[in-house]
């Protein structure tokens, strides 16, 4: 109860979360207000999402896109190719395209495994009847 009470006292917003919690139910009271707390922190949220195996992934595969990029305009620069501005140009349109494959390439997997459980799924309601 202490923890609530320094909760509403701490912010405005916080006594409409409470109140809004405090409403919907007597015993789950103390969950909601603590789901609601994590939900209303912006940067836990983005620092977990930061840390997701995908979104590591997904910057890696754009970083060595983008180094490949890179390294073709340097090396062309010794033949009179290109500027800087054009050598980022570049690196973003080879990162952005190299995330876009790989994001591609997950939803296909994803929507692979969600058509083999859900067959399963089937299978095994039909076995079961």
């Amino acid at each position: 109860m202490a923890k609530k009470a320094t909760a509403k006292a701490a912010s405005g917003a916080g006594k409409k979360v409470a109140k809004k919690s405090g409403s919907s139910g007597g015993g789950r009271s103390k969950s909601s207000s603590r789901s609601s707390s994590s939900q209303h922190d912006p940067v836990d949220a983005l620092i977990k999402l930061l840390q997701s195996p995908l979104v590591i992934d997904l910057l890696a595969v754009g970083a060595t896109a983008a180094l490949a990029a890179i390294t073709e305009t340097r090396s062309s620069r010794a033949q009179g190719a290109v500027g800087n501005n054009k050598t980022i140009k570049a690196a973003g349109k080879a990162a952005a395209s190299a995330v876009g494959r790989r994001l591609a390439t997950e939803l296909d997997e994803i929507r692979a495994a969600s058509k083999k459980a859900s067959e399963t799924r089937k299978t095994k309601a039909g076995a079961k009847a």
